[in-house]
């Protein structure tokens, strides 16, 4: 009888042990995943600033719209205004989306 109860004792010891190391193992892979989370947010906010700071910027330097789309400078700037743009819009949507 005695016998018994140490056998049971030791599986009751181990499975605690189990689930124990498991939930240590767990808990450890959420931090990480938070930590990941927490950066990719902090990396959203700068990019989002960068893109809003470059089409302001875009926005000031063409103001009178003086470059033509005829010449290379023209044709470059008008590429870069577009692709800063469609960034500028995709970001606006998803912090929008966000509140």
């Amino acid at each position: 009888m005695v016998t018994l109860y140490i056998i049971l004792w030791i599986i009751t010891g181990g499975i605690a042990g189990y689930f124990g190391a498991r939930m240590w193992q767990l808990a450890g892979t959420l931090a990480e995943a938070q930590e990941y989370i927490e950066e990719l947010e902090s990396t959203n906010q700068f990019m989002y600033s960068r893109i809003e700071s470059s089409y302001n910027i875009m926005k000031q330097i063409d103001r009178l719209g003086a470059f033509e789309s005829e010449d290379e400078a023209g044709t470059t700037f008008q590429l870069l205004n577009e692709v800063i743009t469609e960034l500028k819009e995709q970001f606006d949507g998803e912090t929008q989306e966000k509140k």
